[in-house]
């Protein structure tokens, strides 16, 4: 009796809830309406009665924007004039000159860092270091990097004129260019590390990036790889398709790579692999850090669920969810948040949780103790929640405030630009090294420049003492407290000794640049990298690479 019972409570129960959820919905929608008539009002009663003409496209595209962020930082209103923005973003292209920028802290205007090898920029004869001092007439100096960018970008084909500062040379000299489309490549630089092993530098997941990635792969395997290591680190993503193409390459068709979810029923997807792959069995060897996300998560997170590579490096951004761009009735773009993404075990990667967010606009990071545990193909723990967590993450250095410092000061950048003017070649990249003679040369130019920087322990300690003397302790420990400012005083000689081998590094990065352009400047780096070395280290350890891969015994 109480067992029959039980099943008509529950009968009743679920015959229900289809007509609550119908009074939730209706409920839901008569609240948006209402919401939506008192914005109406209040623009309306602005309109009529604010002491001043307001300015509709500014006040509502302020408001928009404030209602976008409150939900999470990935949507995003995009009006006609920033289209191009999202379009670049979708297919890395844009029209332009074809040149990195920065703004020059020293000399208030625009510097080129790197023109883009065969581009508008560096068909002129553009060079790193060569100051902007004017775009068709229109002074630039105090001018902000991004409205700089606004000007130089334009329609394929448009001319536009440059007036240059060039270092070593007196005067200026008047530059003319065409804009052209400009296509970020999605992979920078591919090689052999070493006889057996290819390297690929992915940089972002644009369209068609993998049939670049099977182009570099089957080209690397004609050199001799046998094995692949896929440079992930610092890219933001992309398109999920994309990620699931390359995911492809070594994974057997017919997989589940990637689940959709969302709101509506045509948000909810699955990606499932429709081609031969290249290669199911070379070692890979993925390497991801913080800066990696979206797209990057999905194919780093789906080769670690099906035990296809080994992840190496520092825990991924978090970022589990999945972007549509849809146009606006009177112009412009919606980018918008339309659905999770779950990866073959099942797992959703997202770090912060934006259904709670505080009035400040942060969200708080979901803990590890309340991620859950899921399992890949082969029965080995993963967590979601909280990113990609690598099977081996190398100790990395952190950046001492000296090179922090170097690296935003605009002296290391003009020391390179002066060394290129004294010097005509170099040696390879694979081979440069800055000798103790032109760093000694360095460190004076940096003094002369009257380069200054604060230690994090005296701005510590400064916090510190204040603490002392609001408790009363301030005389109890002065004399302890003056000795130890003087001893952390920075000393600019001293702590450029210290790093010596560090600051040769960025040095010889910025000078190898100039020479050798950006894939000088990979093949340079490639050379001291603690996880490229990681990572050859276990590719070269077959018994360790497949011990990762295979579930742990229960002890």
């Amino acid at each position: 009796m109480k067992k029959a019972l039980k099943f008509f409570i529950l009968a009743l129960c679920m015959a229900m809830l289809p007509a609550l959820a119908t009074k939730a919905d209706e409920k839901h929608k008569l609240q948006l309406s209402k919401q939506l008539t008192v914005f109406n009002s209040i623009v309306k009663e602005l309109n009529l009665f604010y002491v001043d003409s307001i300015m509709p496209e500014k006040m509502i595209g302020k408001g928009i924007n404030a209602m976008l962020r409150s939900l999470d930082p990935y949507t995003v209103y995009y009006s006609e004039e920033e289209s191009d923005e999202l379009r670049m973003m979708t297919t890395g292209k844009y029209a332009g000159i074809g040149s990195i920028i920065r703004f020059h802290t020293d000399k208030k205007t625009t510097v080129l860092t790197q023109p883009y090898e065969g581009m508008p920029a560096h068909k002129a004869g553009l060079l790193a270091g060569d100051l902007i001092i004017s775009i068709d007439g229109k002074a630039i100096k105090d001018m902000s990097t991004d409205s700089v960018s606004d000007m130089l970008r334009g329609e394929p084909g448009t001319k536009l004129t440059l007036e240059i500062e060039r270092p070593g040379k007196k005067g200026t000299m008047t530059v003319k260019l065409e804009r052209a489309s400009i296509a970020l490549p999605p992979i920078s630089y591919y090689g052999m590390l070493d006889s057996k092993t290819g390297y690929i530098l992915l940089e972002s997941f644009t369209e068609e990036c993998s049939k670049e990635m099977r182009r570099a792969i089957v080209e690397l395997k004609k050199q001799g790889a046998e094995s692949f290591v896929i440079d992930l680190r610092g890219n933001g993503g992309g398109l999920l398709g994309e990620a699931v193409e390359i995911v492809n390459l070594f994974v057997p068709k017919g997989k589940t790579i990637v689940t959709t979810k969302g709101k509506i029923k045509q948000s909810n997807d699955e990606y499932v692999t429709r081609k031969e792959p290249i290669d199911t069995e070379c070692p890979l060897v993925v390497l991801v850090d913080g800066q990696s996300a979206s797209a990057s998560e999905i194919l780093a997170g789906s080769l670690q669920d099906l035990d296809r590579a080994v992840i190496i490096g520092s825990r991924t951004f978090g970022k589990g969810l999945v972007q549509s761009s849809r146009s606006v009735n009177g112009g412009g773009y919606l980018k918008l948040t339309t659905a999770k993404y779950y990866i073959p075990s099942g797992r959703c990667v997202q770090a912060l949780d934006y259904s709670h967010m505080m009035d400040e606009g942060k969200s708080s990071r979901i803990p590890d103790s309340l991620t859950t545990v899921f399992r890949t193909q082969a029965g080995r723990e993963v967590r979601d929640g909280g990113g990609i967590r690598p099977d081996i993450e190398p100790k990395s250095e952190e950046l001492s405030t000296l090179l922090y410092y170097l690296m935003q000061d605009m002296a290391l950048f003009d020391f390179a630009t002066e060394f290129k003017l004294k010097n005509d070649t170099i040696a390879p990249a694979a081979t440069f090294t800055v000798s103790d003679e032109t760093y000694n040369e360095f460190c004076e130019y940096l003094k002369s420049k009257d380069f200054k920087y604060d230690l994090r322990s005296v701005k510590a300690l400064a916090d510190l003492k204040k603490l002392i003397e609001f408790e009363g302790l301030g005389d109890v420990v002065k004399e302890e407290m003056k000795a130890l400012e003087n001893k952390l005083k920075a000393d600019l000689g001293q702590s450029l000794q210290h790093f010596k081998k560090d600051i040769k590094h960025l040095i010889a990065d910025e000078i190898v640049k100039r020479y050798y352009g950006q894939r000088g400047e990979i093949i340079y780096n490639l050379r001291e990298d603690t996880d490229i070395k990681e990572a050859c280290k276990l590719l070269s350890d077959k018994e360790k690479y497949d011990s990762i891969l295979s579930p742990q015994k229960k002890k």
